[in-house]
Order: C-alpha cells, then sequence, then structure tokens
C-alpha cells in the first residue's frame, strides 16, 4: 500500500531538503510525496524539489498564501489513499518510517491514527530532550511494543497533555475528511482532530519503534505564539468546547481533564519570563489569565 506524504511548505530551504532527502532515503519505495508550496518567497527550494526528477514527487505551487490550517485542508483534498501523513517540512524521517508505518497499518488495519515512534532534533538536526519533550514522555500512554487505545482513557491522556508529534502522525484520509481541520485553531487544530475522530470512536495506535525525527525550534508557530499569549487563548477555546462535549458524553475524566487543563497552564506560566523581557505587557496579561483560568465547559 502506497503511503500518501503531504508536505506543506514555508520555511527554511536547508531544513525542507533535509526533509525532501529523508522520504528519498527510505527503506521501502512504497510512498508518494506531494509538496504544496505556500507562496514561500524564495523560488529555489521548489526549483530544486522539481529537478530531482523523480516520478514519486508531485510540486505544487498555491496561487495564494492560505496559512497553516487551510493549507492543511488543501493537502486533505489531494490525498489519494487510504492512509496519509502530513510531514512538516522541517522534519527528519528516519529511513524506517514507511516500511514501520506499513506493518503498523497491516497489524492494526481499523486504526484511525498511528503514533511511530518519535525522538527529538534541534535546530542543526542534533538530538535533543528539551523540557516539553520530557512532560509528554511523562504523559504518553503506557506502551511495549504496539498497542491501541481509544475511547475515554485516550482522550483524557492527551488533554492532559498532547504527547502525539502532530507532523508524524498516519491519518486515515476518510476520518480527516469527515472532520476537516479547524481553521480558528491555527496552532491548536492537531489536538482539535485528534478529539473529533476519538469522540467519534476512532482508535489510535502508538508504538515504541524510533522512525521520525521532530525539529522543536525557536522559530516554529508554537513557540513564537507562547509569549504573546495568542497559543493559549486557543486551547481555551479548545478544553472549554472539550469540556462541555465530553460531560454531555458521560466522559467524567475526560470532562475534567478539559476543565483543569494544568500541563497548559503550566506552560504559560513558564512563558511569562519571556514576554516580561519582551516588553509585551498584552502577552503578560493574556498568560496571567491562563495560567489562573479554569473553564466551565458550559
Amino acid at each position: 500500500m502506497t503511503l500518501d506524504i503531504m508536505m506543506p511548505f514555508y520555511g527554511r530551504f536547508d531544513h525542507f531538503q533535509a526533509a525532501v532527502n529523508s522520504v528519498l532515503a527510505q527503506t521501502d519505495p512504497d510512498w508518494h510525496l506531494t509538496i504544496v508550496d505556500d507562496v514561500y518567497p524564495d523560488l529555489a527550494p521548489g526549483e530544486w524539489a522539481q529537478s530531482l526528477g523523480d516520478e514519486r514527487i508531485t510540486y505544487i505551487r498555491n496561487e495564494v498564501n492560505l496559512r497553516p490550517s487551510r493549507n492543511y485542508r488543501k493537502c486533505v483534498t489531494l490525498m489519494s489513499g487510504e492512509f496519509s501523513v502530513i510531514l512538516g517540512c522541517d522534519d527528519v524521517l528516519l529511513p524506517n518510517y514507511v516500511r514501520r508505518v506499513g506493518e503498523l497499518i497491516r497489524q492494526f488495519p481499523d486504526a484511525s491514527i498511528i503514533q511511530p515512534g518519535v525522538a527529538v532534533i534541534d535546530e542543526n538536526g542534533e538530538r535533543s530532550y528539551p523540557l516539553a519533550d520530557r512532560v509528554k514522555s511523562w504523559y504518553r500512554l503506557p506502551v511495549k511494543g504496539a498497542g491501541v487505545w481509544s475511547g475515554e482513557r485516550l482522550a483524557t491522556s492527551l488533554l492532559r497533555g498532547n504527547w502525539t508529534y502532530f507532523p508524524s502522525l498516519v491519518w486515515r484520509v476518510e476520518a480527516l475528511r469527515k472532520h476537516e481541520f479547524r481553521l480558528d485553531l491555527d496552532v491548536v487544530q492537531d489536538l482539535a482532530m485528534l478529539l473529533e475522530i476519538i469522540k467519534d470512536g476512532g482508535s489510535l495506535v502508538l508504538d515504541d519503534e524510533e522512525c521520525f525525527t521532530y525539529r522543536r525550534h525557536s522559530s516554529s508557530v508554537s513557540a513564537v505564539t507562547g509569549p504573546d499569549g495568542s497559543k493559549f487563548k486557543q486551547e481555551r477555546t479548545l478544553f472549554a468546547e472539550a469540556a462541555r462535549d465530553l460531560r454531555s458524553m458521560g466522559w467524567s475524566k475526560a470532562s475534567h481533564a478539559a476543565q483543569n487543563h494544568w500541563t497548559s497552564r503550566a506552560n504559560a506560566l513558564s512563558e511569562i519570563p519571556a514576554a516580561i523581557k519582551a516588553g509585551n505587557h498584552d502577552g503578560r496579561r493574556a498568560l496571567v489569565e491562563h495560567v489562573f483560568a479554569r473553564t466551565t465547559g458550559r
């Protein structure tokens, strides 16, 4: 089964080259890569990609800049297989990614989402283990080998701390098309999508075999929107809606996790020094508000 790899592109040329080359280096050649260039000002990356001459690579340049969520939606419309990954243009697949994902799909053919094993790298490609990823490991569900999770326990775990890595996730395309990425949550649209699929009865496969490296760096959308508080405003919206919806389903533990969102509030607390240093008074105020906010989900 050919794995559909979508790559929304807007970023550094060297990171983009590393991402594309990591796809070309797969031990299992049964993949198709679609690059969707979101009108990056420098034409050189697109020219380089087209010069590769590999029939498994399709390059598309948008007519206008769509920004992340709309570009994700466009990627979903272009998917042609049963399962697809929306690969970050700065992340790097390990050579076993396509092979391992194929094994997991065959082992768990009814899965809605697959979270393969992930390592973290920094801006220079060196292995890293910053606090954010240590926190993710604390909340991640236990797994030895590969296991499948669903229902309230999965939702509760993700709401306590989203331990998934969006660019590494393999999605059942039918589920993505049913729910769509939200345009009002361009920083936390991955968690919103996960929750919609879980509420709809979908399952997630968690695997411990490393086959993906996630690049964490200071210019990422999440890093930029932390000190100004905008990321956390979106999170409060999501948590309030989740608390309400999960309560109505009878998932009280998951609803309480959404109401309390302790990890998100602690994250906001950690961003306050950066906001103060930057003299961002509005950002500081928004962060303090989030730290002390406990949503009712009404």
